[in-house]
């Protein structure tokens, strides 16, 4: 990285200072100590000179390394990059994985908000989700028809490609929540009225803070629950999840969702959750 001026010119003046001739106790030392003596501003325009050809070594490197990159194999998370920068119901240029408009554009036909690219053993599957109020959602049939034909004409020859969006994951659970009686009653909300739902809330919180397509732990949904306030033990009985109409497999230690995202059942969870305080006689 390109020095500052003032760096350049400070070893400029400290080589000049340790020369036997000009140096401070040369035989032709230059000492003088105003701020427009001629040496200090020769220092002063050979510091400019230097500093203006590191910058363009800077520049140089970036361009190459940006070169560089180009032409490397794509990575999978070029995939997902590419994803997110689809641009719905706009013409992509011939031979040409850049769109015309890049950046800002109206954020309208950007409709890929999440993606994730994962590598199988004969394809690469782009899982995608779009945001409808703040909420993920999977794309439409036609979104997700024009998003593919992006995908398999940008993608690298040889590469077979399954560009899906789904509807979320279900998550079941039943659980015992053991709560402290002076914070919780037995319906599972704040004595003061604060939260009706505080459980049910942290879950979500914490379903909503994975990564898209992350994996989702059981034991550290476990240490989010025991952090909320009046609760005291939590035992989950049963955890199991499903995507589409496929049947709910059980989660005993992780999972990844298959649609990338994870939604609570919290019709199922209202009626498998019992609620026990704790320390009572």
């Amino acid at each position: 990285m390109a020095r500052t001026i003032a760096q350049i010119q400070k070893s400029i003046i400290d080589a000049k200072n340790a020369d036997a001739i000009i140096g401070a106790s040369g035989s032709s030392s230059l000492n003088s100590t105003s701020n427009v003596a001629i040496w200090l501003l020769w220092t002063y325009i050979i510091a400019v000179c230097q500093w203006t050809l590191e910058t363009l070594f800077d520049a140089h490197k970036t361009e190459v390394n940006a070169i560089i990159a180009n032409q490397k194999p794509h990575t999978l998370q070029w995939y997902v990059s590419k994803a997110k920068a689809f641009q719905y119901g706009m013409v992509l240029p011939a031979d040409s994985d850049v769109y015309a408009i890049v950046p800002p554009v109206d954020p309208s036909i950007l409709i890929v908000a999440y993606a994730a690219a994962v590598e199988l053993s004969s394809l690469v599957r782009i899982k995608t989700a779009q945001l409808i109020g703040g909420v993920l959602a999977p794309l439409s049939g036609g979104q997700l028809t024009s998003l593919a034909a992006y995908m398999n004409r940008i993608k690298d020859a040889g590469v077979r490609l399954q560009v899906t969006s789904g509807n979320a994951d279900n998550l079941h659970l039943a659980m015992n929540i053991y709560y402290d009686p002076l914070v919780i009653d037995d319906s599972g909300a704040r004595i003061d009225g604060t939260d009706p739902t505080p459980v049910k809330t942290a879950i979500n919180t914490f379903l909503d803070s994975l990564p898209f397509n992350g994996l989702f732990i059981l034991n550290f949904l476990t240490d989010a629950l025991q952090a909320v306030e009046g609760v005291r033990i939590v035992q989950v009985v049963n955890a199991q999840a499903n995507y589409g109409s496929t049947a709910y497999m059980p989660i005993y230690v992780e999972y990844i969702p298959d649609a990338g995202y994870l939604v609570l059942d919290e019709a199922y969870f209202d009626a498998n959750v019992n609620y026990v305080a704790h320390g009572v006689i």
